[in-house]
Order: structure tokens, then sequence, then C-alpha cells
């Protein structure tokens, strides 16, 4: 008998994936986790239903939370990813040499111990000396942090169950807030097929906070519809300014200098969400 895992990412539709293995099950205080091999993706974190992250393609969606806020930013030496237990974003930060200090904050410790058992490639880098790992709510941390941050990467689960309050306006004056002088925040802001409402009222929410916000896309195959945004609020900083002197080479697989620039052409569907 075959065994599929059905994301139903509306009412009407879903995306589905042949199951290989079943590796851990459970509900933890926050939601239920799910660790499956799948036949096409491999490893595949799954969280209240929705899928986190695979080993095929995280790359696309790790390297572009991380990359291009830290090439925008001339210096940043100090980042906090809110979320992202699975490490994959934390991974991408520590290849750029002016990274003194990575703080993770996740509010679900069982993501992070299940992603080092099955996700290794991805969670490997949270053991780095350059980084502290704290099992805590990313609202209350950043709440209490103020003029930390060089860079804020907000690495949430969609907005349902403990990530509710991450797209809420409060939250991004808290970032704000968190952020120094010239700082720069990126957050993930879902698909804009069946989500064009959450992404239309965050970036007018982050437009009313920093002088700077852009909107842009990258193509993620496991997550809803494939074409996913992010959106990035800097006080100082205009990501589409980046001299090309600043592209230090790195190693990706997704992410490189002309993307950087080109992830913010945005169809006309999607660039009529910011205006």
């Amino acid at each position: 008998m075959d065994l599929w895992f059905t994301e139903k990412q509306t009412k009407h539709f879903g995306i589905t994936a042949k199951v290989k293995k079943t590796h851990h099950t459970e509900q933890t205080a926050f939601q239920q986790l799910d660790m499956i091999e799948t036949e096409e993706w491999g490893n595949m974190l799954v969280l209240d239903g929705m899928v986190m992250t695979t080993q095929k393609d995280e790359f696309v969606y790790h390297e572009m939370v991380a990359h291009v806020p830290l090439y925008t930013h001339p210096n940043p030496k100090h980042v906090l990813v809110v979320g992202g237990g699975d490490g994959g974003v934390i991974r991408e930060v520590l290849k750029h040499k002016s990274v003194e200090k990575a703080t993770l904050v996740e509010i679900d410790g069982k993501v992070i111990e299940y992603s080092k058992q099955y996700l290794p490639k991805i969670a490997g880098d949270l053991d780095d000396p350059r980084v502290e790992v704290k099992v805590d709510d990313g609202f209350m941390h950043i709440a209490n942090s103020e003029e930390e941050y060089d860079v804020i990467m907000v690495d949430s689960t969609e907005p349902v169950g403990p990530a509710v309050n991450l797209f809420s306006r409060g939250f991004y004056d808290g970032i704000a807030k968190a952020l120094k002088a010239d700082g720069i925040f990126v957050a993930q802001t879902d698909n804009p097929w069946f989500k064009a409402d959450l992404i239309k009222q965050v970036y007018q929410d982050v437009k009313e906070i920093f002088p700077v916000t852009r909107l842009y896309t990258a193509n993620i195959p496991t997550y809803p519809s494939g074409l996913w945004t992010f959106t990035m609020g800097s006080k100082e900083h205009d990501p589409l300014k980046v001299k090309q002197d600043r592209f230090d080479p790195i190693e990706t697989k997704y992410y490189t200098s002309d993307l950087h620039f080109a992830a913010f052409a945005l169809p006309k569907f999607v660039k009529d969400l910011t205006e």
C-alpha cells in the first residue's frame, strides 16, 4: 500500500508526496511535529500539517532569507534569527565573515532536537561557537531587546498557532527598536496566490515603520503555489542600491548577485499588493 502525505493549502487545493518512512511524530507543547522521509524530497519537517523544509529544496528558502539582507547591510556583525529551529538560516548566516554572533530564538526546542537528528546538513551549524541558541518566545525576546542587532530575520511558520504574533504590527514595532540605527529585517510573508491579503497588510505595516520597504520572491516547490514572498524593512540601506564589490563570493546553490536584484522584479499582481 502506498502512503502519501498531503498538505491542504486551501479547502480545495494541496500538494502531496509519497512517504517512504515516518521517522518521528509528536504533539509538542506548541504544535504537531512530524519528521517523514519522502521519495521525492528526502526527509521533510512538517509542523501542524504544513511543510517547513525538505532536504532537496531547503537551500532556496534559507539562502534567500539570509543573503539578501546580509549583502544589503555593509557590515552585519550581530544577527538574530527568530524561529528557524531547523538551523538552515543560521547555516547561511555563518557564511558571512563579518558576522561575529548569530542568535537563534526558537520557541519549540523539539524542532531543534529532531532537526539535528534527521536534518544534520541543515542543522549542523547550530553548535558553531558563534551561535547562541535560545529556546524562548521570539515575540518576547524582541520586546526585551533594544538597539542590539544589525540584522533580524523572521523565519516563522505560517500565521497560525505560536506564530500568529510574528505577523502583527506590534511585532514589527518591536523589531525596529531591537535594530541598530542602520538595521535591517526580513520576514517570510507567505505566497501571493492564497495569502494576498496577508502580504498586503504586512507590507503596509512595515512601510509605516521603515524608510525602506521592499518585497521580493523566490521559487520554492514544496511551499504553497511555489512562489514565495519575503518582506524587508530597512532603516537606511536599500537592497537595490548594493554595489557589486559588496558581493564577496560564498558557496550557494540558488542565490547570486544577479538574483539579488532580480528577486525584486515582481509580477504585476504581486507588485499591486505593495501599492
